[in-house]
C-alpha cells in the first residue's frame, strides 16, 4: 500500500513533536519541509532525514508531491496557510489554536466540510487515555448526572525559569504581546483546558462569565519591541446545558507546577478526577458505596491512539476524525467571548 506523504508546514520547535509522532507510523512518509526562515527548514530536514525543502507554502504547493500537511506555523498565520493547503485539495492536521478568532476558525471548517477534505486540530491532550477513560465512564452513567466541575491548566513559567529567561527569549516573549499575535494564556492554553473539561463531560458551556488579568511584568510593561499585554491568567465561570456549573481557569502564576491539568467531575452517583503532568498522569473515581466515605481509587486507563494516528487512518479511509475543524471553530466561540465586555456578566454562547 502506497505511503501517506506528507509535509510538515513550519519548522519551529513543536515541529519536532509532530515529526516523533508521525514518523511512529509506518503508513507515513514525511515528504517535506516548508518554513520562511529557510535555513532553519533546511537544519530541520537534515536532522529528521527529511528530502525536500521550501522557502515558502507556494513552494511547496507547486511542487505538489503530497497528499496532506501538519500546519506548525505561528497561530496568526493558520489561517491563510491552511485556506491555501485546502484550496490546493490537500488535508490538513492543524495546531490549536485554529485561528485567532471565531470568524476565521468557522471559515476554515466551512471550507474543508465543502471540499470534502480530512481536517483536525490537534488538541494533544486528546492523546491522554486517562480524558478518554473518563469521558467514557460519564457517557455510560457511573457517576450519575454531572452537577459541578473544577478545571485547571497550570504553568509558571513567569515565575521560575525551567523553560528558559522570558525576559530574553523570543519563543517566550511573543506568547506576552498581543502585537506578536498572541491571546495570551486563554488562547494558548486555555483552549486546552477548555476542551479537556468539555470533551470529558460531552457538553459544551452555553454561557460563560470571563474574567482575564495582565499582571505588571516589566518597566514599562515592555521588553524591546514586545509590549507585555496579553493575559496572564483567565478564569470561566461557566454552565453546562444540563444546568451544570463549572470554573474553568488557567495560568502562568501558578508556581510549582510546570505544566499541570487538573480535572474533577462531580455527579449525583460519584466523582471523577484527573491529574495530568509531565511526570505522570492519575485518574481516580469516588463511586457506589465509597461516596459515603469519601474513598477514591485509582483508575488504569487503557492505551489510546494518538491524534495523529487517527489523522493518517482518516485520510487513508477518506473518513471524518475528531477533534475537526468544527470543533476547533467551536471552542474559539468561547474564547472570543470570554475577551468581550459582555463576559464580565453571564454571556450567552452562540
Amino acid at each position: 500500500m502506497p505511503k501517506l506523504r506528507i509535509l510538515i508546514l513550519g519548522t519551529g520547535g513543536m515541529a519536532k513533536q509532530h515529526v516523533l509522532l508521525l514518523r511512529a507510523d509506518p503508513r507515513v512518509e514525511i515528504t517535506g519541509a516548508a518554513d520562511v526562515d529557510v535555513g532553519r527548514a533546511r537544519s530541520f530536514a537534515e536532522a529528521h532525514k527529511i528530502p525536500n525543502v521550501f522557502a515558502a507554502l507556494e513552494e511547496a504547493l507547486a511542487w505538489g508531491q503530497f497528499d496532506a500537511a501538519m500546519n506548525v506555523t505561528p497561530d496568526s498565520v493558520h489561517y491563510p496557510t491552511t485556506m491555501a493547503l485546502l484550496d490546493a485539495k490537500k488535508h490538513v492536521l492543524c495546531e490549536k489554536p485554529l485561528a485567532e478568532s471565531f470568524r476565521l476558525a468557522d471559515e476554515m471548517a466551512t471550507a474543508a466540510e465543502t471540499a470534502g477534505l480530512i481536517n483536525m486540530v490537534n488538541l494533544s491532550y486528546r492523546n491522554v487515555a486517562e480524558i478518554q477513560e473518563t469521558r467514557a465512564r460519564i457517557a455510560s452513567g457511573e457517576i450519575g448526572e454531572i452537577r459541578h466541575v473544577e478545571a485547571s491548566y497550570r504553568q509558571s513559567w513567569l515565575v521560575g525559569n525551567q523553560w528558559g529567561d522570558w525576559r530574553s527569549e523570543p519563543k517566550w516573549l511573543w506568547r506576552l504581546s498581543e502585537k506578536h499575535g498572541s491571546k495570551g494564556v486563554l488562547g494558548d492554553v486555555g483552549i486546552h483546558i477548555l476542551d479537556f473539561t468539555a470533551y470529558a463531560i460531552a457538553m459544551m458551556p452555553i454561557s460563560v462569565q470571563a474574567r482575564l488579568k495582565t499582571f505588571h511584568k516589566a518597566p514599562g510593561d515592555r521588553i524591546g519591541d514586545y509590549p507585555l499585554d496579553a493575559n496572564d491568567s483567565a478564569t470561566m465561570n461557566v454552565e453546562f446545558s444540563n444546568g451544570a456549573l463549572g470554573v474553568i481557569h488557567a495560568s502562568r502564576f501558578m508556581t510549582g507546577y510546570a505544566n499541570d491539568l487538573k480535572l474533577a467531575v462531580f455527579g449525583t452517583k460519584g466523582a471523577l478526577e484527573i491529574h495530568h503532568s509531565l511526570q505522570e498522569t492519575t485518574l481516580r473515581l469516588c463511586s457506589g458505596p465509597d461516596v459515603h466515605t469519601q474513598t477514591w481509587r485509582s483508575i488504569k486507563a487503557p492505551p489510546v491512539e494518538t491524534n495523529h494516528h487517527r489523522f493518517v487512518s482518516a485520510v487513508l479511509a477518506q473518513k471524518s476524525c475528531e477533534p475537526s475543524f468544527r470543533r476547533g471553530a467551536d471552542l474559539q466561540r468561547v474564547l472570543d467571548l470570554c475577551q468581550t465586555p459582555e463576559a464580565s456578566g453571564a454571556a450567552r454562547v452562540g
